[in-house]
């Protein structure tokens, strides 16, 4: 199955949760909570707010060489948006994806995240864990902050 597939089929329109393609085009979900969702909207405005020249994105659809993967918050440039517009999926990481961690997800498949959105080209991935806690990455490894200037405080 293709992404353009789902996202035009009406079965899969309006669903409690998000979906994603795995690399065989095999539908994977993962159900979000209230908070989950919260927590997008708090640091999509956060983006917004601090980053002028650039828009947040909630439940962005990315191209990765294992499938179409949906980061929970991402934020593109106006220079990667005047590229790729707002093309379905994105066959390039915006800047920053970010992921907010639900008990469902585990450390592995947040790593595997990571690896995917970095291959893909994205500048950083923020992995944010349930407790709170932050996690930066850039293709240089772990950071101790955002080269962004941003500070997340949940």
């Amino acid at each position: 199955m293709q992404w353009s597939e789902v996202i035009n089929n009406p079965y899969l329109q309006d669903l409690p949760f998000k979906i994603e393609l795995n690399r065989y085009g095999k539908i994977e979900m993962s159900p979000a909570s209230n908070k989950h969702s919260r927590l997008q909207v708090k640091i999509s405005m956060l983006l917004e707010r601090k980053l002028k020249k650039g828009e947040a994105f909630v439940e962005c659809s990315i191209q990765t060489s294992e499938g179409v993967k949906v980061a929970d918050v991402a934020w593109c440039s106006k220079a990667f948006i005047k590229q790729h517009g707002y093309e379905t999926p994105y066959t390039q990481a915006p800047e920053i994806c970010i992921e907010i961690v639900s008990p469902s997800n585990s450390k592995e498949e947040m790593a595997m995240k990571v690896q995917l959105y970095l291959q893909a080209g994205a500048t950083e991935v923020w992995i944010i864990w349930e407790n709170g806690i932050v996690d930066y990455y850039s293709t240089i490894g772990k950071l101790e902050k955002s080269v962004y200037g941003i500070d997340v405080k949940l």
